[in-house]
């Protein structure tokens, strides 16, 4: 009842907040911080489709989920296909508590959980951007979500908001200085950093209790992002984070691939230098949380290069697409080398980086660099585009098998990264195939004929006891 009560409030305080905006005039200023709102929440991101080279905001992306895949809608102020018939109440709903003007509800792969942290000020800048500072698309999403059963029945959302969703805006600790406050509202809100970095308990839901702990994001990790000082950020300096958000790269730390690098190229790397060091002051602040199972940020590795693959193995071992090259050494000579050089160092300017004192080959969990391999690396930031071609399936330079993948990856972990760590086909295949399932949808294929087991149970207790009766 609490939360019924606290709900209700909210909505009471939300159409005072909103009806105070009634009369305002739409101005350039409003519009722009609307723009910086949506740029630090990331909407561009998963609302465009950029693979297809599709137009901004008008959906149609895939977002790879443990339940299946989530398409965003478009979001573009077309009345027909988009969010143009939304007022701003209705609005404000779909970004605080996920729920559509139609009613429906969204699944928190749109980010409303953290969203519901943004003021009706914030809202309301959004909500003039999206319909007067970005052209309608009149044409609906180049898909459309079809989750299985029992994930297919949005309505379940509503008791896990009930459970689960924290309805309340970001408040500010007047203990802390303007700057660590600026970080909180942005990383708790806009920025939905939990959204990737926190572990999820057995219904999804984040596990507060592990704030930015690190979490499994389908085929990559997203680290653990508190301030333990090695299964963490606590021992990157303020400037290697900065530059890390700003340029996807840190020199002698990490290098931003996968949905993170999403995030640098369409979010962090157009926010301003203050933004980025207030959310830097305020995730050296979070409390430190060690590793649980696999997934420190960093572990143990060689301080210098120790190993050189022989020169001419490099000569003796091109790319092939005939899978005639074996063992880590000869593969990781004929695939890697030629850019990550002989011993592992990099290229000299370090635009192919160094594999020692890199995030991917010394945290304990290997999703990353197994998926670096498979997936590659792609991303625009810092006036640069980084790209380095994936192995996996339909690549042009030779898809890897799940074996050659393993043996490049122990190898690489063996010379140059975290020796405790080692990597199985099984590992390789479960990353190719989107990343471990959590249990509700490792059980999702047994939930129809469980509840067909269920309903015969049921129908033949009824016919025993009718029969009991009968001879009674």
């Amino acid at each position: 009842m609490n939360k019924i009560a606290h709900s209700l409030s909210a909505a009471l305080l939300l159409g005072c907040g909103l009806a105070a905006h009634a009369g305002e005039n739409i101005d350039g200023d409003l519009i722009a911080r609307g723009k910086a709102l949506a740029v630090a929440s990331d909407c561009m991101a998963c609302h465009t489709n950029t693979p297809q080279q599709g137009k901004p905001y008008a959906g149609g992306y895939g977002i790879a989920s443990p339940m299946g895949t989530i398409y965003a809608t478009n979001i573009t102020p077309s009345v027909k296909y988009g969010i143009g018939g939304y007022s701003e109440a209705e609005f404000a709903a779909a970004l605080r508590t996920g729920i559509r003007k139609d009613g429906a509800h969204l699944y928190p792969a749109m980010p409303y959980t953290a969203y519901t942290r943004l003021s009706d000020d914030e809202i309301h800048a959004l909500y003039t951007y999206f319909m007067h500072g970005i052209a309608p698309v009149d044409e609906p999403a180049a898909h459309e979500t079809a989750l299985p059963f029992p994930f297919n029945i949005r309505l379940s959302m509503a008791a896990w908001n009930l459970l689960y969703l924290d309805n309340a805006r970001f408040t500010p600790d007047p203990t802390k200085g303007d700057m660590w406050n600026e970080g909180a509202a942005l990383v708790q809100g806009a920025a939905h950093c939990g959204t990737c970095h926190t572990p999820r308990n057995v219904m999804m839901a984040e596990d507060d209790s592990r704030f930015l702990a690190g979490a499994q994001l389908g085929s990559w990790y997203a680290p653990n992002i508190t301030s333990d000082p090695h299964a963490g950020i606590g021992g990157w300096s303020e400037q290697e984070l900065v530059n890390y958000l700003k340029t996807g790269r840190a020199a002698g730390r990490g290098q931003a691939a996968g949905p993170m690098a999403e995030a640098v190229e369409h979010s962090f790397q157009h926010l301003s230098e203050r933004e980025l060091r207030a959310i830097v002051t305020y995730l050296k602040t979070v409390p430190a949380q060690g590793e649980e199972g696999k997934g420190g940020a960093e572990g143990s590795a060689p301080a210098q290069p120790h190993y050189n693959v022989e020169l001419n193995l490099r000569g003796a071992n091109p790319p092939n697409v005939n899978h005639t090259l074996n063992g880590g050494e000869a593969l990781y000579s004929g695939y890697c080398a030629s850019c990550h050089q002989p011993d592992g160092s990099g290229s000299r300017n370090q635009a192919y980086p160094s594999l020692f004192n890199n995030s991917a080959t010394t945290g304990s969990n290997p999703s990353n660099l197994i998926a670096t391999i498979l997936l590659g690396v792609d991303r625009q930031a810092d006036g640069k585009h980084v790209l380095m071609p994936g192995f996996g399936e339909g690549s042009y330079v030779g898809e890897l098998t799940d074996k050659q993948v393993a043996d490049i990856a122990n190898f690489v972990l063996q010379k140059y990264g975290n020796s405790a760590v080692s990597v199985t086909e099984a590992d390789v295949s479960e990353v190719r195939a989107g990343g471990p399932k959590p249990l509700l949808a490792r059980v999702q294929p047994m939930i129809v004929p469980g509840m067909v087991v269920g309903v015969i149970i049921v129908i033949l207790l009824v016919i025993w006891w009718l029969r009991r009766r009968a001879r009674r």
